[in-house]
């Protein structure tokens, strides 16, 4: 035979159950009521580049030991919402900490990746722009690392719900600052290179 719960047991759970409303989860837990909020899952972006595989090495020809050309880079459709795109290098294995080699914003709506060996300047001609990496540099500048260990190099799709406002040479950091908050998806691809 199943006894009753008692009936302050049974107020308990209805009252749990009533907290809960959608877009939210409820819980006891050690006798102390916790309401979190769950957000929804992330939209999705998805960056790749057919000049290297996910993880694998990158060859010489995007690096300073060879021409130094950006690889190409394609991407799928951005959530809606997005109005432009920006891009990050980074090298997180560098001796100094993580080093940037390339920052660009304002990459067209329209786009669905990058042709190999985008040219340098601060601004091309469909509008996007590229600030100044740690090189000191316009644009793209491949992998240099010292020799030993191969280096994991992170390109970085973010999509937007604007357009950015930073003035020609920025690097990094402004990007950083410039886009938070303003992120609707991002995504990246990694590749490897050592000497």
């Amino acid at each position: 035979m199943v006894k009753p719960a008692p009936a302050g047991l049974l107020f308990a759970v209805v009252s749990l159950t009533a907290a809960a409303t959608p877009g939210q989860t409820s819980g006891y837990h050690g006798g102390v009521h916790t309401t979190s909020f769950v957000r929804e899952a992330p939209m999705s972006l998805t960056i790749s580049s057919p000049s290297f595989t996910n993880g694998g090495d990158i060859a010489k020809k995007f690096t300073c030991d060879g021409a130094d050309v950006s690889p190409q880079l394609t991407w799928t459709d951005p959530p809606a919402g997005t109005k432009a795109f920006a891009l990050l290098g980074d090298d997180p294995d560098a001796p100094v900490g993580n080093w940037n080699h390339w920052t660009a914003w304002n990459l067209p709506l329209t786009l669905r990746g990058l042709p190999e060996g985008v040219a340098k300047d601060a601004r091309l001609a469909d509008g996007t722009e590229q600030g100044r990496n740690d090189f000191r540099k316009t644009g793209y500048n491949g992998p240099c690392p010292p020799p030993g260990k191969p280096h994991r190099y992170y390109f970085k799709l973010f999509a937007l719900d604007g357009k950015l406002d930073l003035k020609p040479g920025a690097g990094k950091k402004e990007l950083e600052a410039a886009m938070k908050g303003h992120i609707l998806a991002q995504s990246e691809w990694m590749g490897r290179y050592g000497r």
